[in-house]
């Protein structure tokens, strides 16, 4: 058993020494968000926003001096400046400080992206990181110029889905270019961590990746942000509908009913935020045998379309269940490019086609963030 413990970590880290004020960062209450767990660490240093840049160093240190300790298997440390008012130490926000989406709009999320679309699940295992990524290479195929954000903290799985490896780049140290493969530009966590790297952040570091990933990344003039959202209905969903204009949100869900139980959450908290919902894509609707070309319902069928028309929303479309769209996104060379003229990537392409239309439509009729009171 690991014998890092919290108070390992904080009595290393008492050790490194903001030079400026001359504290340790600990002292100085500089240090939050730590977690360890089986030899993992992960922890932020809190600075001044107006001296973000030059904090780089003492970053380093302090990752550095927890590199060091035994037993320790990995460290992730990250600079943030942005605390909220009314945050007590171990970020939980109390009251109403999490009320101020307008300023976070005002303060430049993505200004360069026309529309900002949300690709998500109630639940996982539904094949939402698969359809994100083909749904972003099929409106590019249209000619739409296509980012996607990786905003599954925790799970982060575009690297491996675009084919994209290494690490993104700075001019500056301040802003990040972009990832880009097939044409498509894309933000991950998963460029920045090795991938066998546990994140385990708690809600306000998770909350901080997300707007420095939207902030603090060169996306230049983008049709559409699709963002790749993780399951469920929590901390990254909110910061999400809470802080950014989104244009939309598509849900993607499987025919049984379990999975569209989970859905519909994911629908109806999209609804409450004034997202407005594009519609729902029935992933894994049917199997198709290769030998006989027989349709098997393996995950029931036709569940999805029945939840769209109950609860007035759009059906977008259905999406096999097939071993080639899950074998060509594993690779990194996902269906609508590696197999174009597939019948699957006809679907996609299909998808993509009513979701660039339903945007257009909408399109002088902007949403602005909605107020969240945190009670």
């Amino acid at each position: 058993m690991s014998k890092v413990t919290e108070e390992t970590v904080r009595q290393v880290l008492s050790k490194v020494v903001e030079p400026n004020s001359r504290q340790d960062i600990v002292s100085a209450g500089m240090l939050s968000g730590l977690a360890v767990r089986d030899g993992h660490v992960t922890f932020a240093v809190e600075v001044d926003p107006k001296r973000g840049s030059e904090m780089e160093p003492l970053r380093k240190a302090a990752e550095k001096a927890v590199e060091a300790m035994p037993d320790v298997l990995s460290v992730t440390a990250v600079l943030t400046a942005q605390r909220q008012a009314g945050a007590n130490p171990d970020g939980a926000t109390r009251g109403p400080a999490a009320e101020s989406p307008q300023g976070a709009q005002k303060g430049g999320m993505a200004p360069g992206v026309k529309y900002i679309v949300a690709v998500a699940s109630g639940k996982g295992g539904v094949g939402k990181s698969t359809s994100a990524t083909n749904l972003a290479l099929a409106l590019s195929t249209l000619g739409v110029r296509v980012g996607i954000l990786d905003a599954d903290i925790y799970g982060p799985s575009q690297p491996r889905m675009m084919g994209i490896s290494g690490r993104p780049s700075s001019t500056d140290g301040k802003i990040l270019k972009p990832m880009e493969n097939y044409g498509v530009k894309c933000m991950s966590m998963g460029f920045l961590v090795a991938e066998d790297t546990p994140m385990i952040w708690r809600g306000p570091m998770v909350q901080s990746a997300l707007q420095q990933m939207l902030r603090d990344v060169a996306w230049g003039e983008l049709d559409v942000l699709i963002v790749d959202m993780p399951p469920g209905t929590g901390d990254a969903q909110l910061t999400m509908a809470q802080q950014v204009p989104l244009a939309g949100a598509v849900i993607i869900s499987t025919p049984q009913d379990i999975a569209l139980l989970d859905a519909k959450k994911g629908l109806n908290m999209f609804r409450k935020v004034d997202v407005p919902v594009l519609g729902i894509v029935e992933n894994m609707s049917y199997f198709c045998c290769p030998n006989c070309g027989h349709q098997s319902h393996i995950f029931s069928h036709g569940g999805a379309r029945k939840e769209a028309e109950k609860f007035g929303i759009d059906f977008l479309g259905e999406i096999p269940l097939d071993i080639e769209i899950r074998e060509t996104s594993d690779g990194g060379q996902p269906i609508v490019v590696s197999r174009p003229d597939s019948p699957h990537a006809s679907v996609y392409r299909d998808i993509a086609s009513a979701i660039w239309s339903k945007l257009e439509a909408r399109e002088g009729r902007g949403r602005a963030a909605p107020r969240i009171v945190m009670q």
